[in-house]
């Protein structure tokens, strides 16, 4: 366990890796309220409830299990040298630091 100051861990994690993950959530969302629309007009309230929330309890698991798969794809577990690693910091090409807005 001495040996952690010998590696260094990364998350390389985008917006743009998870974008489309998250439209595809969004288009989820529209079509269970257009379902529930329609089920609405059609005097059927008790449904149109059950359709949404059916709807999203399963579409849910799928969402997290993807967000979470597409993090730790995004995890570096990098070894450092140690002759090196305290002369220059290593440095990630895509990587920058986060700011405040």
């Amino acid at each position: 366990m001495n040996n952690m100051q010998n590696y260094r861990v990364a998350c390389t994690l985008t917006f743009g890796d998870i974008y489309a993950q998250i439209i595809v959530w969004l288009m989820v969302i529209f079509m269970s309220l257009a379902v529930s629309m329609a089920l609405m007009g059609a005097n059927r309230p008790v449904y149109a409830l059950a359709a949404v929330g059916l709807i999203l309890v399963l579409s849910l698991p799928f969402l997290l299990f993807a967000f979470v798969t597409t993090l730790l794809n995004h995890i570096q577990v990098v070894a450092l040298d140690p002759a090196t690693a305290k002369a220059a910091p290593l440095s990630f090409s895509s990587q920058r630091p986060a700011q405040a807005s």
